[in-house]
């Protein structure tokens, strides 16, 4: 099939072009060739989707049976895209996320939820992530003529991670000695690697669905101590958790999910965000990976990277400063005599 991915060059796009090349699809990518790199086998088309000309120049002549969008995050924009791939494509399939249903984490996320209120003109400074994917979604529904399929990823992890927050952890861990662990070693968590979202995007557009799922990992598929202590399996390192109480990290104005990644303080807030139903996308066919495997493959990636050229976070930058985290350490371990 000829499939087009808008992005294409970085962590979930790139998996959704490797799984889709594997299949022996005609790949074209569209992005503007400055945060990564083509991969090899694909129809780079390098452009700006804010650039209505570089859009036109990319649909003339072309048509594809879907098009993925992994790089969508401004309804405007992206009702702009739509519009001018209406007709080109069967398909159009976009990356979206849990954050777009309204009320969530506070509230329990379905796909029968209503999405958060955002126009699907709406522009970059008319709202947070979660409300501009939901005005994206918008975009799309209003934009485009064909088939529209929305994905909505909960935590996506896997090697070429550009938010950084497993490896992150993976290269704070290898350091070893103590580790400032947050809040409570037996919180659930809900993990997804970037592959298995490929996978069952590809399979659903490949099909020309149009629906809505959410997709993410069973809820529970590991705990957060279970998490590190994968984390400090494949690192061979001997790094000791010391697990600190939210309460005393929150008093010590430690930024939550951002300086100790994944970190989500219990409470009313955030009651459903690692308890999400995957019950519609796993009808569907979706199956996901051991955790573990996520962890052993995203360390054999980073390992390759040289330490002082990693870079923690796409946008903002994770984990906690060394000198930050020891002084923690030490204030939580005198109270603890």
């Amino acid at each position: 099939m000829r499939v087009l991915v808008l992005g294409g060059s970085q962590f979930l796009g790139r998996a959704i072009v490797e799984e889709a090349l594997r299949r022996g699809h005609e790949v074209t990518t569209f992005n503007r060739g400055k945060s990564g790199v083509d991969l090899p086998g694909v129809t780079a088309v390098h452009g700006d989707r804010e650039a209505t000309v570089d859009l036109e120049r990319l649909v003339e002549g072309r048509r594809w049976d879907f098009v993925v969008d992994t790089c969508g995050y401004v309804p405007r924009v992206v009702l702009e895209s739509a519009r001018l791939l209406s007709g080109h494509a069967g398909t159009y399939a976009f990356i979206s996320t849990i954050g777009a249903v309204d009320g969530f984490p506070g509230k329990p996320a379905t796909e029968e939820r209503g999405l958060w209120p955002c126009a699907p003109d709406a522009g970059p400074s008319d709202g947070e992530y979660g409300v501009l994917k939901a005005g994206c979604e918008r975009a799309v529904g209003e934009g485009f003529s064909g088939n529209a399929l929305f994905i909505q990823p909960g935590l996506i992890l896997g090697p070429h991670e550009n938010v950084a927050r497993l490896p992150w952890w993976l290269t704070r861990i290898s350091h070893g000695g103590q580790v400032l662990a947050p809040g409570d070693p037996r919180t659930p968590l809900q993990l997804v690697d970037a592959r298995d979202v490929a996978i069952f995007t590809l399979d659903q557009a490949e099909h020309g669905v149009a629906d809505r799922f959410m997709v993410t990992g069973p809820a529970g598929n590991t705990t957060f101590g279970e998490w590190l202590g994968l984390c400090r399996e494949v690192t061979g390192s001997d790094a000791e958790f010391v697990w600190v109480e939210d309460r005393f990290l929150l008093d010590h104005d430690v930024k939550v999910f951002v300086e100790l990644p994944l970190w989500a303080p219990a409470g009313p807030e955030t009651a459903n965000f690692w308890s999400v139903s995957t019950a519609k996308a796993q009808a569907a066919g979706l199956r996901t990976r051991p955790v573990a495997e996520t962890v052993r493959d995203t360390w054999a990636w980073l390992r390759e990277i040289p330490e002082d050229q990693r870079v923690y976070g796409k946008t903002t930058t994770h984990g906690i400063a060394p000198d930050k985290e020891q002084a923690i350490l030490r204030e939580w371990l005198a109270t603890r005599g």
